[in-house]
């Protein structure tokens, strides 16, 4: 009679073979580099293989806003590895003024990555606005919780940007929304045509930064997220951005995707 240790590998192929004849999940999984904030390129790159995702919202860590000369061939570097540049940032515009905004879009236009998450004050939306017209980029703007002046949640975001143009939006980072005291799911419906972008966490307390946890440990209503995201069928991406346990994040970001990919399958998905 076979052991329990004997049969693992056996299940392992067994719902792997299952997993693999079901549809693409339409929430597309990727990663906000933030996340491996403390690792360089090659690093990165070998994290983002062993999660098998290509999806990247790159942080200026590993894509440095410098000239664009520099810029284009660094972001050719992670397409010729197989990713999908989504999103970068957080980018923030503190500064009122043309130049220091104009050169952020350059950056952006120069690595061909279609969104910024940006962190706009009240002051410079206005002029970040124009950019993004000019450029065609469209910027997601991320919301920061209770400590945030600007942006606490994402109801604020939406109610500056709802007569601006189309290409200004929300990037709604669920576990700033739930310590803002917003209901996430509510949150992300409302938002609807100008949701761009998701950086997914979990929390323990839904009040507490400090208590991040890998996704699925926590309070974060994750299925009914997603569930939320396929009827709206939003186009856009779910990046895991796992702030804790900066100098080793793999084992909870594995866990995270685990689990995400888990609620997925449940809905009939190969995540």
């Amino acid at each position: 009679m076979l052991g329990a240790s004997a049969l693992m590998p056996k299940f392992a192929g067994a719902l792997a073979a299952g997993l693999d004849t079901l549809p693409p999940s339409p929430v597309r999984l990727g990663i906000a580099s933030y996340t491996f904030r403390k690792f360089d390129q090659a690093h990165l790159i070998d994290f983002m293989k062993q999660l098998k995702t290509p999806y990247l919202n790159l942080k200026d860590a590993h894509l440095p806003m410098t000239p664009a000369d520099q810029v284009a061939p660094k972001a050719a570097e992670y397409r010729a590895a197989g990713f999908t540049l989504t999103a970068a940032g957080t980018i923030y515009f503190t500064k009122d003024d043309d130049d220091d905004i104009r050169s952020k879009f350059e950056y952006c236009k120069a690595a061909g990555i279609p969104l910024i998450v940006g962190a706009p004050t009240h002051q410079t939306l206005p002029r970040v606005e124009k950019f993004a017209k000019e450029y065609n980029i469209r910027v997601g703007i991320h919301n920061h919780g209770p400590e945030d002046k600007e942006w606490p949640s994402p109801l604020d975001v939406l109610n500056a940007v709802k007569n601006m143009d189309s290409r200004m939006g929300c990037c709604i980072d669920v576990g700033h929304t739930m310590r803002a005291g917003t209901d996430v799911v509510g949150a992300i419906r409302k938002a609807g045509p100008r949701l761009f972008d998701i950086h997914m966490k979990d929390l323990a307390d839904g009040t507490k930064k400090e208590s991040q946890v890998a996704v699925g440990q926590g309070v974060m209503p994750v299925p009914e997220i997603f569930k939320t995201l396929i009827e709206m069928k939003y186009p856009g991406y779910v990046d895991l951005e796992y702030e804790i346990f900066p100098d080793d994040p793999m084992p909870g970001v594995m866990q995270s995707f685990a689990y995400m990919r888990g609620v997925l399958a449940g809905m009939g998905y190969k995540g």
